[in-house]
């Protein structure tokens, strides 16, 4: 039910056209929205103007049915960016060279533009293709990619990881356009319209992480989280599974931020939280303004904004809400719902023990065989500061530490 107070939501200019599974990218003032279901036009938001600019389209001979859209780290001219489209029911790997299509009133910015398309197409999506002009293919000729998602990761952000059905995951060097790694990840369901992120906190990022190369990812589909650890070094992927809570369906999108998860329940419009540093979940007591199956939900580039984009059967639309709103405390209701799943996940954890269906490599018993040993480093470290975040945020890298060493015992 929704609250008749809540303003959370803010109703924006309707979408140019409707959209349904369109895939989207934050620019500094921009949400680039390329393409959707058996769309092709490609389109810029301008967060500020609350305007929509029509950008280009996809060739006539593609057809778009699931397909992904990531920013590539290759521009050294901080008013161009490179995306690369691939994937989808019908494969196809595209790339364009993005100048804001906005700048087009400035002339200073209309003469470093005119400068720029001397050298290369702009705002055109153009065939993917390696240094030597020979045309690149992601993915197996038989795999499918309908529903794929990829992040960019990496030490050198040169790391293209692509989750896809049925549990697939490759890893795409983007400098020598080959796939490096190819695994099957420990799931029961095909994956398909999933989320995947990868785990990235600013205030984390350490000479220790980046120097060991190492990428966490996280990923969701339906009731089941999992974790992900690539270590390029070795070349090795590692797995531990995430307690997801009793009422996520398919249907949810998310948002990552600080730790933080914000999951978008599109159709039955509920909204839960999940930390990563304290594995804890909760369901919001207000919910989404209406039904949005087969939004889009992402973060502007300041991460103030999360813009819900698209739609079905005459739902499209475009909103936004403050992310801070997501990040509050929680209110009496939303305490007990923390409580109701917790309850829930302590039955299902005896359910598993009784069904004899334990694995050791989960985080509840790898937590409880070396509980004592991480609260007394936590203490020695922190028993100076009274700051519970810093806490828990120590206690969950020594968790991931220990965990790793766990599964590779027992694998």
């Amino acid at each position: 039910m929704i609250l008749a107070s809540d303003n959370r939501f803010e109703p924006l200019l309707p979408l140019p056209i409707p959209l349904y599974q369109c895939q989207c990218i934050a620019y500094k003032h921009e949400i680039l929205i390329c393409g959707g279901q058996y769309k092709i036009d490609c389109y810029s938001y301008h967060t500020v103007k609350n305007e929509y600019k029509y950008i280009c389209s996809y060739p006539r001979r593609i057809i778009l049915i699931g397909h992904c859209v990531v920013k590539l780290n290759s521009n050294t001219n901080p008013n161009e960016i490179t995306l690369l489209s691939f994937g989808g029911a019908y494969k196809h790997a595209l790339i364009m060279k993005y100048v804001s299509v906005w700048d087009s009133d400035s002339e200073d910015k209309k003469e470093e533009k005119s400068k720029i398309e001397k050298s290369k197409y702009l705002n055109e999506w153009l065939r993917f293709k390696d240094n030597n002009n020979k045309q690149i293919s992601i993915g197996a000729e038989n795999a499918n990619y309908e529903g794929a998602r990829a992040v960019i990761g990496g030490s050198k952000k040169h790391l293209l990881f692509i989750t896809y059905s049925p549990k697939n995951i490759d890893i795409f060097n983007l400098n020598t356009f080959q796939c490096v790694t190819h695994t099957s990840m420990p799931v029961s369901i095909g994956l398909c319209y999933h989320n995947f992120v990868i785990r990235e906190n600013e205030k984390e990022l350490s000479v220790i992480k980046i120097e060991k190369k190492k990428t966490e990812l996280i990923l969701f589909f339906n009731d089941m989280g999992l974790a992900i650890d690539y270590d390029e070094t070795i070349d090795r992927v590692r797995y531990f599974k995430i307690h997801t809570c009793s009422s996520i369906i398919f249907g949810c999108r998310c948002i990552y931020i600080n730790d933080i998860f914000i999951f978008f329940n599109a159709l039955n419009r509920e909204i839960y939280k999940y930390s990563t540093i304290e594995n804890k979940w909760m369901q919001f007591e207000h919910t989404l303004p209406i039904r949005l199956d087969g939004c889009a939900v992402i973060l502007n580039e300041d991460k103030t904004f999360v813009h819900i984009i698209g739609g079905k059967g005459g739902n499209e639309t475009h909103v936004r809400t403050k992310a801070e709103e997501w990040m509050k405390n929680e209110t009496e209701k939303e305490k007990q719902s923390v409580l109701r799943e917790a309850e829930m996940r302590e039955i299902k954890v005896i359910e598993r023990h009784k069904n004899g269906l334990t694995n050791p490599y989960t985080i509840e018993n790898i937590f409880q065989k070396y509980k004592s040993k991480v609260d007394n480093i936590c203490y020695h470290i922190c028993n100076k500061n009274k700051n519970k975040n810093k806490k828990m945020k120590i206690r969950f890298s020594f968790i991931i530490k220990i965990e790793a060493k766990e599964y590779h015992n027992y694998h």
